[in-house]
């Protein structure tokens, strides 16, 4: 909880030096937290969205995994895919860099103005300081800069009591879909000369300087109308289900969980499903040997909260 107040705070103060009145200020991006499940951009009822699996795995420390048919299985995940939408009034940008001698990377994030548009064109130039780092991932399914804590889910009960936890960490961030809404949405690129719609044709491309660990800088983000999403067969999309008692669950998502990125606003930042998940033949608790995985079926979609279960 300090630490959240300490990121709004620091928010706060930087949007307030960025300049005033408001109609001059910086054009802040909205993150807003997709469907638990959905592919990213669907404007399906997201109750209906199936984007989502549950998997035995024979190895728990696997990043992913083939899916066993039958068991033994040492590990059972819940696997989901996830989405962040960008609807706000201006590009989520984060610049990093880092010294030759330095593993990870310092990030920072830009804000285009107001007033002529422009969009900083470098670390140096970036307003807003962030805690997270930048950090190169060598997994063959990556092998790209990832930024860190950018989302975060989560297996809760329905008073709240964390469960599970993802192991998911890093972010390559870039305008992998358009959002349900992008046509409405005032601020999304329409100019391809313009500096967000230069800055939107970089992002459509972006791999975070893939395949270059020497590389001293990095720059991502998503413009207004897209987001970034990643499919429930992606390494570490799941949370570990093997110990959790037949019951039901909230999925919890939440983007930019500590506000240390500044945006319009932070009240869709959550998104979350309730699930009902039931072990084989009624039992209230796993096997010690897990030969058939759980059933799980999802019983409503919330977006916008972090609570489902209770609704």
């Amino acid at each position: 909880m300090i630490r959240k107040l300490q990121a709004a705070a620091t928010a706060a103060m930087t949007v307030a030096a960025l300049g005033a009145p408001a109609e001059s200020g910086p054009l802040l991006p909205d993150l807003r937290q997709a469907p638990v499940g959905c592919p990213g951009g669907t404007a399906r009822d997201p109750g209906q969205c199936r984007d989502w699996d549950v998997c035995m795995v024979e190895d728990p420390l696997a990043a992913n995994g083939t899916c066993l048919a039958a068991g033994p299985a040492g590990a059972v995940r819940l696997r989901f895919t996830t989405s962040a939408d960008n609807v706000g009034d201006g590009p989520l940008v984060i610049y990093a860099q880092r010294s030759a001698e330095e593993s990870t990377m310092r990030a920072r994030q830009a804000f285009q103005s107001a007033v002529d548009r422009s969009i900083p064109g470098s670390f140096a130039e970036a307003q807003h300081d962030l805690p997270a780092t930048v950090y190169y991932e060598p997994a063959a399914t990556h092998e790209h800069w990832h930024l860190l804590d950018f989302e975060h889910f989560m297996l809760r009960t329905p008073d709240g009591v964390t469960l599970a936890n993802d192991r998911k960490n890093g972010f390559c961030l870039g305008d992998r879909y358009a959002t349900r809404d992008a046509r409405d949405l005032p601020a999304r690129p329409q100019d391809l000369s313009s500096p967000e719609g230069q800055l939107a044709t970089f992002l459509r491309e972006n791999m975070c300087k893939r395949r270059e660990p020497g590389a001293l800088d990095v720059k991502q983000g998503i413009s207004v109308g897209s987001g970034d999403d990643y499919d429930y067969e992606v390494d570490f999309q799941w949370l570990d289900v093997t110990n959790v008692p037949s019951g039901v669950y909230d999925v919890v998502n939440v983007v930019n969980a500590d506000r240390s990125l500044v945006e319009k606003s932070y009240d869709n930042n959550a998104s979350s499903i309730s699930i009902s998940l039931q072990w084989p033949d009624g039992a209230t608790t796993p096997p010690p040997v897990i030969s058939s995985a759980p059933k799980v079926k999802i019983l409503r979609s919330c977006p916008g909260s972090e609570r489902c279960s209770q609704l």
